[in-house]
C-alpha cells in the first residue's frame, strides 16, 4: 500500500508547461517525471512505449506495473495496484497545458483510435469576403468508452473565398458530438439521412452531405426533406450551384458551417504518402484522406458508385436529360467498380474507415456501424 500510494502522490503533484501538441507527448512527460522522482517505484522503464487499445503505455518489470495515458485520461494497472486498470485522473487536471493552434495545418497522425487525438485546439482564420478574422475552438476528451468533442464549429482555415456564395454567414455555433472509442459493425448497414449529421472532422467541423433541395420541390434548394423524395441534388455537382467555396463547404440557416466534400485544407492533396485520420463519421469509424499505398504506389482511393448509363424518364415529377451527376439518383452502387464499398469505406490493414474522395459518394453513403444519438439534429425533422 505504500507504493501504491508513492504513485499517487506522483499522479498528483504539478507537472510543468505542457502543450498538448499530441498525447504521445503528454505520456512522455508523465513517465519522465514519474521515473525521475520515484525510480524504486518504476523502473526499470522499458525502452519503448507501447500503443494498446488507444493508449499509450510503458512497462516497468521489477514492480510489474503499467502506467499509461488515454487520451486527457491517466491509467495505471499491475503489480501493487492490481489487475484492474485504474484512472488518476486528467492531464489537464495535473498540469497547465497550452491549446494547440491547428490554423491552416495539414494532419498527418493515421492513428485510427479516437483517444490519440485528445487535446485542446485552437485557430484563427479568415472570412475572406467579410474580412472578418475568427477564433476557432475545438476540446477533445475521453470519458469512459467514448471520445467527446465539443466544438464552436469554426474551421481551422479561411473560407467564404471568392466561389462562394453563402446563404448565411458563418457564426460560431457550439456543437458537441460522441462517438465510441471503440467503433463496432452493426448487423446492417445504416443509410445517411437529412436527420443526422454525418461525420466531425478534427478541425471540428461537421460534415452533412445531404440537401434539402429536389427536383421539383419548391425551387429545388431547400424544403425537400423527404428522405424517399426521388432526384435529390447533390451539392457536389457543378450543375447544382449549392454555393460552396473552395473547400466545398457553406453554411446552414443557423451559420453553421459544414463540408459536403472534400475539405482540402486538411491533408495534403498531392502527397508522397498515405493520407492520415481527418475525422470520424458518426458510428465512430475514422475518416481518412484520399490516398493509399497501393504497393508502393501512392494514389487516390476510387469509388464503386457509378454515373447511370442512358437517359433519365421523362414526364410530371423527372428532371429527364442524361445521367450526369446533378442528382444523386444519377449513380449506381456497382460492387467491386473501385476500391470502396457501398458505404465509400474499405479495410486496410485490419482497419476499416471511409475515404474523402473527389467523386460521388464524396465521403461516405451509409455508416458500417451504429450513428451515435449526439449527432441528430434538433428537431429531427432535416436540416435546420
Amino acid at each position: 500500500m505504500h507504493s501504491v500510494r508513492k504513485l499517487i502522490l506522483v499522479l498528483l503533484l504539478p507537472f510543468s508547461s505542457l502543450s498538448m501538441a499530441d498525447t504521445r507527448d503528454n505520456a512522455l512527460a508523465l513517465f519522465f517525471f514519474a521515473e525521475s522522482a520515484y525510480p524504486e517505484l518504476l523502473t526499470p522503464a522499458a525502452p519503448e512505449i507501447q500503443e494498446i487499445q488507444g493508449a499509450y503505455v510503458r512497462y516497468y518489470s521489477d514492480t510489474e506495473i503499467y502506467l499509461g495515458v488515454q487520451g486527457d485520461n491517466i491509467l495505471a494497472v499491475g503489480g501493487s495496484l492490481g489487475a484492474n486498470v485504474t484512472s488518476y485522473g486528467k492531464l489537464a487536471d495535473l498540469i497547465s497545458v497550452l491549446d494547440s493552434d491547428i490554423s491552416d495545418v495539414l494532419l498527418s497522425n493515421r492513428r485510427a483510435e479516437c483517444s490519440y487525438y485528445a487535446e485542446n485546439r485552437i485557430s484563427s482564420v479568415l472570412d475572406i469576403k467579410r474580412n472578418i478574422l475568427f477564433a476557432g475552438s475545438l476540446q477533445f476528451t475521453v470519458e469512459g468508452e467514448e471520445c467527446i468533442i465539443n466544438s464552436n464549429s469554426i474551421p481551422n482555415h479561411d473560407f467564404n473565398d471568392s466561389s462562394a456564395s453563402f446563404a448565411t454567414n458563418v457564426s460560431a455555433v457550439n456543437a458537441e458530438y460522441r462517438i465510441p472509442t471503440t467503433p463496432a459493425f452493426a448487423p446492417s448497414t445504416t443509410a445517411i439521412s437529412l436527420t443526422t449529421d454525418n461525420a466531425v472532422l478534427l478541425n471540428g467541423v461537421k460534415v452533412d452531405l445531404l440537401a434539402a433541395g429536389c427536383f421539383g420541390v419548391g425551387d429545388g434548394k431547400i424544403g425537400c426533406n423527404n428522405i424517399n423524395q426521388p432526384w435529390r441534388y447533390d451539392p457536389m455537382s457543378p450543375l447544382a450551384q449549392f454555393g460552396t467555396d473552395q473547400h466545398n463547404a457553406h453554411t446552414q440557416p443557423d451559420g453553421s458551417y459544414h463540408y459536403h466534400g472534400n475539405p482540402q485544407a486538411l491533408f495534403d492533396q498531392d502527397p508522397s504518402s498515405e493520407s492520415p485520420v481527418i475525422g470520424f463519421a458518426a458510428d465512430g469509424f475514422p475518416l481518412f484522406g484520399s490516398f493509399i499505398d497501393d504497393g508502393g504506389q501512392i494514389r487516390a482511393a476510387t469509388s464503386s458508385f457509378q454515373l447511370k448509363a442512358g437517359s433519365r424518364p421523362t414526364g410530371s415529377g423527372n428532371p429527364a436529360g442524361n445521367y450526369d451527376g446533378e442528382f444523386r439518383d444519377d449513380y449506381e452502387y456497382v460492387a467491386g467498380s473501385g476500391d470502396l464499398d457501398e458505404c465509400n469505406g474499405m479495410m486496410r490493414n485490419g482497419v476499416y474507415g471511409y475515404y474523402v474522395i473527389n467523386q460521388h459518394p464524396w465521403i461516405l453513403a451509409c455508416y458500417k456501424g451504429t450513428p451515435n444519438a449526439s449527432f441528430n439534429k434538433s428537431g429531427g425533422g432535416g436540416p435546420p
